[in-house]
C-alpha cells in the first residue's frame, strides 16, 4: 500500500501543481522525498504510523502555521513580572493559540509516541523516528513549537535511559501522556560567563533532606516556564571543572501546586523565534531532584543535548523544504515579463540546487535519525557513528537551512523580506539552528574526538562512504557513473588522507577540525544520495541519480556550471522538480 502511493502518481505530477505557498497542504502527503525515504530505510515508521504522521502533516500545514504568523506578529511571549501586590512574580503571558498548539504536538505524539508498543522498532527496541520525522514537518510551520519539543523529547529520553527508578516512575509518565496534558521539558545549560563551556556552571547544589535546593542564574532558558527542566549545577565541595558537576531535575510547581523557587529576570529579545520564551532564569533555592551526581552530570547532559543536535539535524531540513516549496511555488505562480519565473533558466537552476541541497540535508539528517534507533536497539554497538553522523548532519544541515531561507526571500524578491509573507519569519528563525546545541566549531571538536585517539569513527566513517561507492551503476549502465564515481572517490581518498594526518598530528586538529568537519559532510551528504540513487535506479527511475550527480559535480568536484554544462537535471526539469519519475 506504501509503495503504491508513493511510486504512483504523487500529490504533486506537475511542476505547475506547487501551491501558491506550503500553508493549507499536508507538509507530509506532498512530501514525495520524505516518503520514499522512509520506504527505503524505515518502512516500520510506515507501517506503524503513516495515517498519524499524514494527520499530523495536514494539522502543521494549517492550524499550526496559522498560529506560528499570528504569535510571531501580533502576540509573542510577554513577561508579567509583578503581582497585584507587588511581588516578583516572574510570570510569563503566552498566546493562548500558542499554548493549544504546544500541547496538541504532544497529544499527536511528537515525544510520547516511541513509548507506546507501536512505536518500537523491528528488534522490538524503542524508535524515535516516527517523533523526529514529527519534529521535521513541525519546524516547516512552527520552530518555535519544534524548539520545546525537542527539549522535552530530550528529557523524557534521559529519564527513560539513565534516571533512577524511582525518579523515572515518577516523572517519565507526565512527560509522554499523549491527552493534551503533558508536562514540557527544558534543559538549563548556558550561563552567562560559561556558554558552550559548561564546565565553567556556577550554579550551586545544596543538599537538602528532600532533595536539593539550586541557587545561580542561567543565562538562556529556552522554553521558559517548563515543567520540568534538567538543569547542570555544582554540589557544595565539588571539584571545579566538568568533572565537579551534578545534574537535576527542576519541576516548575512543588507537589502542593505552588511554583518553584524560579523567577524570569527578563525574555530575551531575539532575531526569530518569536513565539517561543526564552529567559534568564534566577534560581532562588529552587527545589531539585538528583538525576546524577558528579562525576556523571555533565554527561548526563550531554546525552539530552545529543538527543536535540538530532532534532536540530531534522529541524534544519524541514526549514529548508519549507523554503524551497515557497520558492517552488512563487516561481510557477509569479508572472513576470509575460511569462512565469520558473520558465527562466537562472530561476530553474536556483531551483534544483535548492532542491539539490534539501533532499541531500534530509538524507544526512535521517541518516542520523536512524543511527539513534540502532544505538539504541544494540547499545554495545554504533555508538561513535551515532556521533559522528549526528555532528555532521547538525553542521551541515544548518547551514543549507540558512543559505536555503535566504535564497527563498531573493526569489520572492521584496515580498519576501515582508512579514506579510512567511520567507521573512523562515530568514529569522532558520538562525537559531546554527547556535543551537553547540555551533559548528562545537560539532568540530566533537568530531575530532571521534576520530582520533582509541575511538574509531574514523575508519565507520571511510567503511561507510565506501559500501555505498563500490555499489555504484557501471558506466555502460549509467553514463555519468564514471565521473561521479572519480569524484567521490576522490573526496573519500582525501578523507582518508586527512584523517590519517591528524592522527599522526593530533596537535593539528585543533586547526583543521573545521575544515575536517565541512569535507566529510560533503562527502557523506553526496554518498547517502547516491545510495538512494542506486536504490531508484532498480526500479528503473533516474530522477535521484540526476540530483546525485548533480551534488557530486558541484559541491564535491566544485565543477564550474558554466564549462561543465551540468545539464541532465535541467533538461528533465519539470520532472526532477515535480518528483516524477525520469526514464532511461
Amino acid at each position: 500500500m506504501v509503495a503504491s502511493r508513493s511510486r504512483g502518481e504523487p500529490d504533486m505530477t506537475d511542476a505547475a501543481d506547487y501551491p501558491r505557498t506550503a500553508r493549507g497542504t499536508n507538509f507530509f502527503d506532498t512530501d514525495t522525498n520524505l516518503i520514499r525515504l522512509l520506504e527505503r530505510r524505515a518502512p516500520h515508521v510506515l507501517e506503524a504510523h503513516e495515517g498519524r504522521l499524514s494527520e499530523f502533516g495536514a494539522w502543521a500545514g494549517h492550524e499550526l502555521d496559522r498560529q506560528a504568523e499570528y504569535t510571531d506578529r501580533f502576540a509573542p511571549p510577554r513577561l508579567d513580572p509583578y503581582d497585584v501586590d507587588g511581588n516578583h512574580t516572574g510570570r510569563v503571558v503566552f498566546n493562548p493559540d500558542y499554548l493549544t498548539c504546544h500541547a496538541e504536538a504532544y497529544r499527536r505524539g511528537a515525544v510520547g509516541l516511541a513509548y507506546l508498543p507501536e512505536g518500537q522498532g523491528p528488534t522490538g527496541a524503542p524508535s524515535h523516528a516516527a517523533c523526529f520525522t514529527m519534529g521535521y514537518m513541525l519546524s516547516q510551520a512552527d520552530i518555535s513549537i519544534h524548539c520545546p519539543v525537542t527539549m522535552t523529547g530530550a528529557v523524557a529520553h534521559v529519564l527513560d535511559m539513565l534516571a533512577p527508578a524511582a525518579v523515572r516512575g515518577r516523572y517519565l509518565p507526565d512527560m509522554i501522556r499523549m491527552d493534551g496534558k503533558a508536562l514540557s521539558g527544558g534543559t538549563w545549560a548556558t550561563e552567562r560567563h560559561g556558554g558552550s563551556d559548561v564546565g565553567a556552571t556556577t550554579t550551586r547544589a545544596e543538599r537538602r533532606n528532600d532533595g536539593h535546593r539550586l541557587h545561580g542564574v542561567k543565562w538562556f532558558t529556552s522554553n521558559a516556564g517548563a515543567g520540568l527542566a534538567m538543569a547542570t549545577a555544582r554540589p557544595d565541595g565539588a571539584e571545579a571543572g566538568g568533572k565537579g558537576l551534578g545534574c537535576y531535575l527542576v519541576p516548575s510547581h512543588l507537589d502542593d501546586g505552588t511554583q518553584n523557587h524560579q523567577r524570569a529576570r527578563r525574555l530575551k529579545d531575539k532575531a526569530g523565534t518569536r513565539g517561543l520564551a526564552t529567559a534568564e532564569l534566577d534560581l532562588n533555592g529552587c527545589f531539585a531532584v538528583e538525576l546524577a551526581p558528579p562525576p556523571d552530570g555533565l554527561k548526563v547532559m550531554m546525552t539530552a543535548l545529543e538527543y536535540s543536535r538530532i532534532h536540530n539535524a531534522v529541524g534544519s531540513a524541514g526549514l529548508l523544504r519549507r523554503a524551497f516549496v515557497e520558492s517552488a511555488g512563487w516561481a510557477t505562480h509569479r508572472v513576470a515579463f509575460g511569462k512565469p519565473l520558473r520558465h527562466y533558466p537562472m530561476v530553474q537552476d536556483q531551483l534544483l540546487d535548492m532542491q539539490m541541497e534539501l533532499e541531500a540535508t534530509t538524507a544526512l539528517a535521517f541518516e542520523s535519525v536512524l543511527a539513534f534507533d540502532a544505538h539504541l536497539a544494540d547499545p554495545d554497538m554504533g555508538g561513535d557513528w551515532l556521533r559522528l553522523s549526528t555532528a555532521l548532519a547538525k553542521y551541515r544541515t544548518a547551514e543549507q537551512a540558512v543559505t536555503g531561507s535566504r535564497q527563498a526571500v531573493e526569489m520572492v524578491g521584496g515580498n519576501g523580506y515582508t512579514d506579510e509573507m512567511p520567507t521573512s519569519r523562515l530568514y529569522r528563525d532558520c538562525l537559531v539552528v546554527s547556535v543551537w546545541e553547540g555551533p559548528a566549531n562545537i560539532q568540530a571538536l566533537e568530531l575530532l574526538r571521534l576520530v582520533t585517539g582509541k575511538r574509531t569513527g574514523d575508519q565507520m566513517f571511510l567503511a561507510r562512504v565506501g559500501t555505498i561507492l563500490s555499489d555504484l551503476p557501471p558506466a555502460a549502465q549509467e553514463p555519468a557513473a564514471e565521473d561521479v564515481s572519480a569524484i567521490l572517490e576522490g573526496a573519500l581518498e582525501e578523507c582518508r588522507a586527512a584523517l590519517g594526518f591528524l592522527r599522526r598530528h593530533p596537535d593539528q586538529g585543533p586547526r583543521h577540525g573545521r575544515r575536517l568537519l565541512t569535507l566529510m559532510a560533503d562527502t557523506l551528504a553526496a554518498a547517502l544520495l547516491c545510495e538512494e540513487a542506486v536504490a531508484e535506479l532498480k526500479w528503473g527511475d533516474r530522477r535521484k541519480w540526476l540530483v546525485a550527480s548533480r551534488f557530486v559535480l558541484k559541491v564535491l568536484g566544485k565543477a564550474d556550471p558554466i564549462t561543465a554544462n551540468i545539464d541532465p537535471a535541467n533538461a528533465a526539469f519539470d520532472a526532477v522538480l515535480a518528483y516524477e519519475p525520469v526514464d532511461w
